[in-house]
């Protein structure tokens, strides 16, 4: 058994008097990769806000690698060492490329992660080091926040939907890019509606229904059973 990188144990949210996360409990392990999926609505960004801090649970515990951190600010988690890629991109399109790699460089025991490392996996970021981000494509914007989350030296990552409104193309290069990283030994929190995607690259597979864990387990549970995808995602 590994050890476990995050936990989360009966967490309950709320966006004012709406009751999102019910009881929400999975599992990551160190150096594995687990995909957080749900149709639209079924709280998986939620999850990651509870995670990182900016929705704090009403109920339950959060571990980082047996720490509890549900009651810290955002900047304390982050500091902790969980890294995020948010829906979205959102990087700072007036700042340049290596601008957006700087602010976020943190080093952390040794980490692995310096901006030569960083250029060395996303090479054409090194080529478009002097541009500004907002004027990247919007592959290159997804690669830049991968980078820049990575220069934090996390020590468990979040990632959001890093496929979304991406080329065919691209997205395989993201996919190559996590594939890369979890053979390095990365902890990740895949949240994706790629299901294909995101079942090529999990280890363990957490189900999201309308707020509540409908399935957790080994991803390739669901390789095997395309009937319980089917069940809880509405896809293949």
């Amino acid at each position: 058994m590994g050890t476990d990188a995050l936990v989360l144990e009966g967490i309950d949210a709320l966006y004012g008097d709406s009751h999102v996360l019910h009881g929400v409990s999975f599992s990551l392990k160190s150096g594995h990769v687990m995909a957080l999926l749900g149709r639209n609505g079924a709280g998986k960004t939620t999850c990651m806000s509870a995670v990182i801090g900016f929705l704090p649970p009403r109920n339950g515990t959060v571990r980082l690698f047996g720490e509890a951190i549900e009651r810290l600010s955002p900047e304390s988690i982050s500091r902790k060492g969980v890294g995020l890629v948010p829906q979205g991109r959102r990087v700072f399109p007036t700042l340049t490329v290596q601008e957006n790699l700087a602010v976020a460089a943190r080093r952390r025991g040794g980490g692995a992660w310096s901006m030569e490392r960083v250029f060395e996996v996303f090479p054409r970021l090194e080529e478009r080091a002097g541009q500004y981000a907002g004027s990247l494509s919007g592959g290159e914007q997804q690669m830049l926040a991968i980078a820049r989350a990575l220069m934090g030296n996390p020590r468990v990552l979040l990632m959001d939907e890093p496929s979304e409104g991406l080329a065919p193309l691209i997205v395989a290069e993201v996919g190559r890019v996590i594939a890369r990283l979890k053979a390095e030994g990365q902890s990740i929190v895949l949240v994706e509606q790629n299901v294909k995607l995101a079942l090529e690259l999990a280890d363990e597979v957490a189900i999201l229904n309308t707020g509540r864990v409908a399935f957790a387990g080994d991803a390739e549970t669901l390789r095997r059973d395309e009937s319980m995808i089917t069940q809880h995602l509405g896809v293949f």
